[in-house]
């Protein structure tokens, strides 16, 4: 009965335990612009990608863009809720995309929008990070935490 209860205990502090992680692997994305009226410079976007690697999955979104009238200047946000398996867990989540350029020098944040998890990737947080070859290749790094 004692070793019983002990595996009951050990099974209990598996299941609450947090989970870190880091997920890489490439991906394919679509943007398909949109004909909207914006505006001189801006423009909005439809995202659907397919995640491959240690996220399994696709998503599909949305993104704003405006253009500066200097070469190299410019800004993106983008929302995308991502459908698929990460660490053996199925779920959704949403990302937030802050991009902006200036004259060339790019930033860009990626997130885990707080509590958008779903399913088995409920308590979700992360940041992710996108490396594009020059041959027009596409991977993310994506560093998560899953709290029970």
């Amino acid at each position: 009965m004692k070793k019983l209860v002990t595996l009951i205990c050990l099974f209990a502090a598996a299941a609450s335990a947090q989970v870190k992680g880091r997920a890489s692997g490439p991906f394919e994305v679509k943007l398909t612009a949109q004909s909207d009226n914006l505006g001189e410079g801006l423009g909005r976007m439809l995202i659907d990608k397919s995640l491959h690697g240690d996220l399994v999955g696709s998503s599909k979104g949305q993104m704003l863009s405006s253009l500066s009238d200097v070469k190299g200047s410019g800004v993106y946000v983008a929302i995308e809720r991502v459908t698929g398996t990460l660490a053996g867990r199925t779920g959704t989540f949403v990302l937030h995309h802050t991009g902006i350029m200036k004259r060339g020098a790019q930033q860009l944040s990626i997130n885990v929008v707080p509590d958008s998890g779903t399913g088995q990737l409920k308590g979700l947080s992360g940041s992710m990070t996108i490396q594009i070859t020059a041959d027009g290749k596409h991977s993310y790094q994506f560093e998560y935490t899953i709290e029970p």
